[in-house]
């Protein structure tokens, strides 16, 4: 998207707007530093529920509680100065009632100081983003492949393969386009469905293993800079290969130490030497 100028912010309504046009750029962010690398370079930053996994080695983002998405909002949040800050609601903190989706909606807003909340669902959860976006805070929503659900779908599997699941996705889709929504994550959906999809809404549609007609995509930050040590998804493009290169910084670190090189006399402090701060 044509982003504004690197001291001002960029809005849910600045997304919403970017409906058809340059593609958005976004990335999961989860830590101060990250942010502050990514934040110049995108136009959205997701502190994603997929933190509990990649931080914290649960196996899958039902690890995630409304704390641990705060502390990472408000971490992020000090990193960014221009990017649209989403965070995840996380499963068990807002699909039970419409009151506890506004309120856990609300903690996260006033704790973090993030733009807009995510919640995963369509159909199902329709009353609970009308209602948040009714109390005045920005939603983005997320259909298709949904990893809060894994375990009740029994794994990890791409939407769009049948008419009725296509039917239930233009569903979900048009359910959080009226809620009210400002955009869409479309995950794990066969390509040309997640196209028509991405013609049929006013809202712009965020891709993670969709379609490239989406109108944005979106990448967890840890899978596109190589870092990720288990099976990387078919989706990604890896853009770096740091899993090599921090395990051979590594590898010289302990190598230097053993051998007495690190540290050397550019690395101490000597009382002679009054500069050395």
């Amino acid at each position: 998207m044509d982003s504004p100028s690197t001291d001002t912010r960029i809005s849910p309504e600045l997304i919403r707007q970017a409906k058809g046009g340059t593609p958005i750029v976004c990335l999961t962010a989860y830590t101060y530093p990250v942010a502050r690398l990514l934040d110049s370079h995108v136009d959205l930053l997701l502190v994603g529920d997929s933190v509990a996994m990649v931080l914290h080695g649960h196996a899958t983002t039902l690890g995630a509680s409304l704390e641990m998405m705060i502390a990472h909002g408000q971490a992020v949040m000090r990193g960014s100065t221009r990017a649209c800050v989403v965070v995840d609601l996380p499963a068990g903190s807002y699909e039970d009632s419409v009151p506890q989706a506004v309120a856990s909606a609300r903690r996260l807003v006033d704790e973090t100081g993030c733009q807009a909340v995510k919640l995963e669902g369509g159909v199902a959860i329709a009353r609970q983003i009308a209602a948040i976006v009714e109390a005045g805070i920005p939603v983005m929503g997320h259909i298709g492949l949904l990893p809060q659900s894994v375990e009740k779908d029994g794994g990890y599997k791409i939407k769009g393969r049948t008419d009725e699941n296509v039917a239930d996705l233009f569903a979900d889709a048009l359910a959080v386009e009226d809620a009210g929504a400002f955009s869409l994550v479309i995950e794990g959906t066969i390509e040309h469905v997640a196209a028509d999809i991405t013609r049929r809404v006013s809202i712009p549609t965020i891709g993670i293993g969709a379609s490239a007609d989406c109108d944005g995509q979106v990448l967890v930050i840890d899978d596109m800079v190589g870092l990720t040590v288990d099976r990387v998804p078919k989706f990604v493009k890896e853009y770096a290969d740091l899993r090599h290169v921090i395990s051979h910084a590594a590898e010289l670190y302990a190598s230097e130490v053993r051998s007495r090189r690190f540290p050397g006399p550019a690395h101490v402090f000597s009382a002679a030497n009054r500069s050395d701060a």
